[in-house]
């Protein structure tokens, strides 16, 4: 069974923690609130630094801060700079070459995955990272 992809989500909640927030987060403070390891968020982060959206510095004080105004990024930006995480666990299967019933159904998966995914990233490039920033500062 193929697990959960939670990068974007996770990136989106770092995105909008490091608005606002007075100072840089370091790679250890961002691994603590997302539960992982620095090691996987500096490779997360790696990708939004190369898009211009937070810039990292290194040594004593340094750490993450973001670069660029929450109403220019959309999530399908920040989708974008995870490298295109897979959107759907399901596809058709490639187990019988020259089986006309598998061929019939891998072309309507995949004709039906292909619009629900073009859907979804429709609907990311709709939505601003703006949205998700409480009227408070996050805690």
């Amino acid at each position: 069974m193929m697990r959960n992809d939670f990068r974007l989500s996770r990136m989106l909640h770092v995105l909008v923690h490091l608005h606002g927030r007075k100072g840089a987060a370091s790679s250890e403070e961002i691994a603590t609130m997302l539960d992982t390891n620095p090691v996987l968020v500096r490779r997360m982060m790696a990708g939004l630094r190369a898009a211009g959206y937070v810039s990292s510095a290194g040594g004593r004080g340094g750490g993450w801060t973001l670069s660029a105004d929450p109403e220019t990024i959309t999530v399908l930006d920040v989708y974008r700079a995870l490298e295109e995480p897979v959107i759907f666990a399901i596809g058709p299967s490639v187990d019988h070459p020259g089986c006309a019933v598998e061929e019939a159904i891998t072309g309507t998966l995949n004709v039906a995955l292909a619009q629900a995914a073009g859907s979804l990233l429709r609907q990311f490039g709709e939505i601003r990272l703006s949205a998700f920033l409480p009227a408070t500062r996050p805690h």
